[in-house]
């Protein structure tokens, strides 16, 4: 990267706890710390503080100098990304730039994603898809490859290069209709099939439409399991939800995924201080789609403050029924919570583990709740049109080349 000019997250490694806080001290908390060798996000954390990071080293196993705790700056606030690029080890192409749903500091196989993106501005998706291409030809990668980005004010930064297929592939190829695995295939056989290289053939296209990759996650089958979602990555599947439209292609997505969204009812809203800012507009979306809205007191005080209408906003009170009576009985519909953490006295982990038991349909992103506000209010707006369910070759026909 230093050779390319290609900005990444400042780093480094330590073996020794005093090393891990010395190092972490300098780049500034919070840093992503994890281990040498990790599969899925394994072991991966985000650490706050020394005693945090304290308690990390202790805990880490098989820790040498030649198997050193990986320690990087956590960027903040970042709208993460990744492309997957076909190469020749002379060429890259990159398809699509995807960009996730939820913020970095979400393992990618956890992120909903949306392809192409929607909300990174031209020139980053831009200097993405060059960033690709030049760390693919500088690798000689020869088939597939995946990268993984973070944009923290504008600036586009490597996560990671991974010169290898993703699980990605065959949902960037059914969106952008394109085959990468016989492309690959065919790249990597060429010294013994001897047919020329696909690569330089292969032209931007400017796909009309947008698909939604939702992950697919087990917790239905262990309820007492928080799901909240963090670096570690916990899903064991993903769909595709496909529209003209963002937030219906992620409607589609939640219902693939046996969370169907409602498109009225009660839904109850409960985040951090760190989401204050951004609720106030997804208590709005819900409002103007007809919802009722149920909140604690802090999220209550903030949300009609700022003109949400008393009238749709009800405040939790202290005793019976209390908000878990509410979820048994079926008076919530959809909840929208993001973890307080661990600098509060309150543990809300309950909340989304009857969520899970209730089968009721939940959010623990501030970014999920916008998409989930948008795609409800799309759907609900265009309920009685059908132009949208058609087939893959149907969307794929819309596909223009630049």
């Amino acid at each position: 990267m230093d050779k390319l000019k290609i900005p990444m997250a400042e780093s480094g490694m330590a073996v020794t706890v005093e090393e891990a806080k010395a190092l972490a001290n300098k780049i500034g908390y919070p840093v992503m710390v994890r281990p040498s060798y990790v599969l899925g996000g394994r072991g991966m954390e985000v650490v706050y503080d020394d005693d945090s990071m304290t308690e990390y080293m202790n805990a880490a196993v098989g820790v040498t100098p030649d198997r050193p705790i990986l320690i990087d700056r956590f960027l903040n606030h970042a709208l993460e990304c990744e492309a997957d690029a076909i190469s020749d080890g002379e060429h890259a192409f990159v398809p699509a730039v995807m960009e996730h749903i939820e913020l970095a500091g979400v393992h990618s196989g956890d992120s909903a994603c949306i392809i192409p993106s929607l909300h990174i501005s031209e020139d980053n998706v831009k200097t993405i898809k060059e960033y690709t291409r030049k760390i693919a030809e500088e690798m000689h990668v020869k088939g597939l490859m995946n990268m993984q980005y973070a944009i923290e004010n504008g600036k586009v930064y490597v996560l990671e290069a991974n010169p290898r297929a993703s699980r990605t592939v065959p949902l960037v190829s059914k969106v952008c209709n394109i085959r990468m695995v016989p492309l690959a295939t065919d790249i990597i056989t060429s010294e013994l099939t001897g047919r020329p290289s696909p690569v330089p053939a292969l032209k931007e296209q400017h796909i009309p439409y947008y698909g939604v990759k939702e992950a697919a996650f087990p917790f239905n089958m262990f309820q007492e399991v928080d799901p909240v979602l963090g670096p570690e990555m916990r899903s064991t599947g993903e769909v595709l939800g496909i529209s003209e439209h963002y937030g219906e292609a992620f409607f589609k997505a939640q219902e693939a995924v046996q969370s169907k969204l409602p498109l009225s009812g009660t839904v109850l809203i409960s985040v951090n201080r760190k989401d204050k800012a951004e609720v106030v507009d997804v208590a709005k979306s819900f409002e103007a789609s007809g919802f009722n809205i149920l909140a604690t007191s802090g999220t209550y005080d903030l949300i009609t403050s700022e003109g949400v209408k008393a009238t749709v906003v009800k405040k939790l009170h202290e005793g019976r029924p209390n908000i878990l009576d509410m979820i048994t009985n079926g008076d919530i519909d959809l909840i929208v919570n993001s973890p307080v953490g661990k600098d509060s006295q309150y543990d809300d982990s309950y909340l989304r583990k009857a969520a899970i038991k209730a089968r009721v349909p939940y959010m623990t992103t501030i970014a999920a709740a916008k998409a989930t506000a948008e795609g409800i209010a799309y759907v609900k707006a265009h309920k009685d049109e059908n132009n949208s369910i058609q087939s893959l070759q149907a969307w794929h026909s819309e596909i223009v080349d630049k």
